[in-house]
């Protein structure tokens, strides 16, 4: 509507302008050339027409297509906007993430130095338990080892023992000596109740 008005103020502009102009051209001549005169009347009456017509047109075509454009360049401005927000939004997002980044790297590092230090100390531990049960294991290796030793070595003096006992008597045994003997164990056999 106000677009209308504006062109239709301007087309009065430029017929009014038109008809001084053509008035002051007339008072000039002074009548000399009417002939001439009334083609440049005709001439700029035509002008006159087609520029209305022209600008008829435009009030009636113009302010539709500029309302169009208008639409479609706010709903751009609208859509640009809205993109420039979530744009906006993710510099904020990935800026505050990159200042959370070096905190995020400390916490990751004391967190491996703290999980290093646990195994550290859970192989240690694994360690000495096993250092202990193989200790045990020896001890227990080196104890049955010696109860064996000390077997043998009973069982080798008792063989050496009676080895050395039957060569003594071997030695100090004679016929005399045994036939002493079963005359001892006979008598002492006679005086034993039955």
């Amino acid at each position: 509507m106000r677009a209308r008005r504006i062109l239709s103020a301007l087309a009065s502009a430029v017929i009014a302008a038109l008809f001084l102009t053509l008035s002051a051209h007339a008072a000039e001549e002074g009548g000399a050339g009417d002939v001439e005169t009334a083609k440049e009347i005709f001439t700029w009456v035509n002008f006159a027409i087609v520029a209305g017509a022209l600008l008829w047109v435009c009030s009636k075509k113009a302010p539709r297509f500029f309302c169009g454009r208008a639409e479609a360049i706010g709903s751009a401005i609208t859509k640009a906007g809205s993109a420039k927000a979530a744009a906006d939004a993710q510099l904020r997002e990935a800026e505050t993430k990159l200042a959370n980044l070096e905190k995020e790297v400390a916490e990751l590092r004391a967190f491996a130095e703290r999980e290093a230090a646990a195994e550290v100390e859970r192989i240690r531990t694994a360690t000495r338990s096993d250092m202990e049960k193989v200790a045990a294991a020896a001890k227990a290796e080196i104890e049955a080892a010696e109860r064996a030793a000390r077997l043998e070595l009973k069982a080798l003096a008792a063989k050496l023992a009676v080895e050395g006992a039957e060569s003594l008597l071997a030695e100090q045994l004679t016929a005399q000596a045994q036939a002493g003997l079963i005359s001892n164990f006979v008598k002492s056999l006679e005086g034993m109740p039955n």
